[in-house]
């Protein structure tokens, strides 16, 4: 619970927008306690029997969140992948690094052009 009062506390201050925090289910009914006391918006996904994922933060990315359905973060497209990422404050490249890798967007699938070193994507026009 040390880690969801940090969570609440870095929410709090507006270092994150939205927090993807994963506990024991035992301890739901406290954690849900703590962030209605704080007037934080949340929802919960069950991960299995004996853990749930809380995702808390501003009401818009809730419901953002909300929006994709309750499945397991292994079966997000990879568009919510990439959302969901960006709104736990990852790393930009590294989330389109893991968009392309996801999409399955390789050189056999896209038309690339190296310039000076880097790829620069074409777009085919149909």
């Amino acid at each position: 619970m040390k880690i969801l009062c940090h969570h609440i506390y870095e929410y709090k201050k507006g270092l994150r927008s939205l927090v993807l925090h994963t506990l024991a289910s035992e301890y739901l009914h406290e954690a849900e306690c703590r962030l209605k006391r704080n007037s934080i918006s949340y929802i919960v996904h069950r991960v299995n029997e004996t853990k749930v994922n809380i995702f808390f933060g501003d009401s818009n990315c809730v419901a953002v969140v909300a929006s994709f359905g309750e499945k397991s973060l292994y079966d997000f497209t990879p568009e919510e992948d990439f959302i969901l990422g960006i709104m736990l404050g990852y790393s930009r490249i590294e989330q389109c690094r893991r968009y392309i890798k996801r999409s399955r967007l390789d050189s056999s699938e896209k038309n690339r052009a190296t310039i000076h070193g880097t790829v620069a994507l074409r777009s085919v026009s149909a």
